[in-house]
């Protein structure tokens, strides 16, 4: 896997900090959201997943903010 601060969706850049708004906006709506749990199984974030070009592309949300970007081919 692969971690970026930025990603770009066409004309359009992600970067971490930015709200999930401006990612649906951006990216419209993910393929997959998955929870994301402590150990105690509490939700602590969620990992937005896009699917582009044969890759995986994803965005860790906590508090209605991006946090982490990976990709994943």
């Amino acid at each position: 896997a692969w971690a970026f601060d930025t990603y770009r969706f066409d004309a359009r850049v992600i970067a971490v900090g930015d709200s999930t708004g401006k990612l649906v906006q951006a990216a419209g709506q993910p393929a997959r959201i998955v929870q994301l749990e402590n150990e105690y199984g509490a939700v602590v974030a969620e990992r937005w997943e896009y699917d582009i070009d044969g890759k995986t592309v994803g965005f860790t949300i906590r508090g209605g903010k991006v946090e982490r970007i990976d990709e994943n081919r």
